[in-house]
Parts: C-alpha cells; structure tokens; sequence
C-alpha cells in the first residue's frame, strides 16, 4: 500500500435537502445503502486506505452522528461541531484546522460510493500526489463511468494532470469531480472565519498550475437524492453477484 494521508476531513454536516424525506428524521449521512450508512462507506474506504484519524463536521441532527460515531472502534473520531452554523465546504476544513493538523489530509463527501476497478481508487490518489507540484489533487471520474452527475460541472485535465474546471454546458467536461481530495490544510489559513465555498480555492490554484487531478478506474456512484440511492443500492447487488 502507497504511503498516504493518516487523518481526513469527512464533510457531513449538510442538510441533505434533496434526499428529503429520507433525511428528515435523520442526517444524509446516516441514510442507509446496501445495508449500511453512507459515511460508513466512506470510513471504510479511508481506514483501508491507511488513515487513522477522522475529524466529522456535523450540524443536521448533529445528536444521531455523534452517537452513530461512537460506536466507531477502527478510527480516532473527532467532532468538528457547526450545530450554530453551516460553514460550507472551504469553512467546514478552515474551522477545523486545529483538529487537523499541518500534514496533508484526505477531503471526502459522505455521498460518494464506489465499486473498486483494478487499482482502488485512494491507491490511485496517493500514487498520484507530488506536494512539490500540487496543493489539491482530485479523485475523479470519467464520464460514462458512473451515475448521479448529469451536470455539466467538470473539468479539463491536460498531460500531467493539471486540471480546468468548467461549469458550461459546451464544450463537455470529460472528468467529474467524485468527492475526495487530498489537500494541504495551510491553503486556508489566510481565510476569515465563517462560510465560503472551496471552489474560489480551486480557481486560484489552477491559475497557478497547482489544482491537480488523478482519474480513478472504477465505477462511481453519486448518492444525492433518494432516486439515485435506489440506484446505488441496484448497482451494488449487480457488482456483489458478479463477483
């Protein structure tokens, strides 16, 4: 196994609006798939993938994750509390810088599932990291090789990987954005308290050459809404029985 990040920031304090009425008695993240709760995918993958430590931020129900949490023996578990205010994905990581570190860390969404291909994707991710390069490195996905991002957000990806994100519609981006970065926290350090987007964050360094991405070969899932759950779940059964 490459050598990779040890801690990670999991994003999991949104108010999954559009996975209602799933999430009104309970948050995003704890929506079952496949039998098991959406950060639990994302917490497995990362502890197969190396880390130790997980810094959560939580806000919707913020009482269900912290107890769900606890049970959690595998991982170092620490809650990055927003029950005052959503802090959006930038502040989410700045407010929890102390809980970080200075290391580079792993950055994942609780909404993005996967079925491996040859090489597991955060194998692919930590190949992929050069932190002389780069100060963000993407997990991304080719179109065609997943369901739940019809949108034209995307990116361009030139020969060593340096990425261009795009939200038009023409011409077609070839690469979404699947969920997982590896990140320097020391990027937000210069940023006040409080809510702003990562995305102003991505624009800057790709100006600079340093926003990168690394293209996974396996099949990604998007687990927005309820809909797309049903599909997930599908899609899982068809990989356990072909296996």
């Amino acid at each position: 196994m490459t050598p990779g990040p040890r801690t990670a920031m999991v994003l999991a304090a949104g108010l999954g609006t559009r996975m209602r009425p799933l999430t009104d008695a309970m948050p995003k993240a704890l929506v079952p798939v496949g039998g098991k709760a959406l950060i639990d995918h994302v917490l497995d993958r990362l502890h197969d993938a190396g880390v130790e430590r997980v810094v959560v931020n939580v806000h919707h129900l913020a009482d269900q994750m912290e107890a769900h949490l606890a049970a959690r023996r595998d991982l170092e578990v620490l809650i990055s509390d927003e029950r005052a205010e959503l802090l959006d994905s930038g502040g989410g990581i700045r407010h929890a810088a102390d809980k970080l570190g200075r290391e580079p860390v792993y950055v994942a969404n609780i909404d993005s599932l996967w079925i491996e291909g040859a090489t597991p994707a955060l194998e692919t991710l930590k190949a992929a990291w050069d932190p002389a390069a780069m100060d963000i490195l993407l997990l991304l996905v080719k179109r065609g090789q997943g369901i739940g991002f019809e949108g034209p957000q995307g990116f361009f990806r030139d020969d060593e990987g340096r990425l261009t994100h795009s939200t038009a519609p023409q011409p077609a981006t070839p690469f979404a954005n699947m969920g997982i970065a590896i990140l320097k926290p020391e990027l937000l350090d210069d940023q006040p308290a409080g809510a702003f987007s990562i995305i102003p964050i991505w624009h800057r360094l790709q100006a600079e050459g340093r926003l990168h991405g690394a293209v996974m070969d396996g099949f990604w899932m998007h687990v927005g809404d309820p809909g797309a759950r049903d599909l997930a779940e599908a899609k899982l059964r068809e990989a356990a029985q072909a296996s």
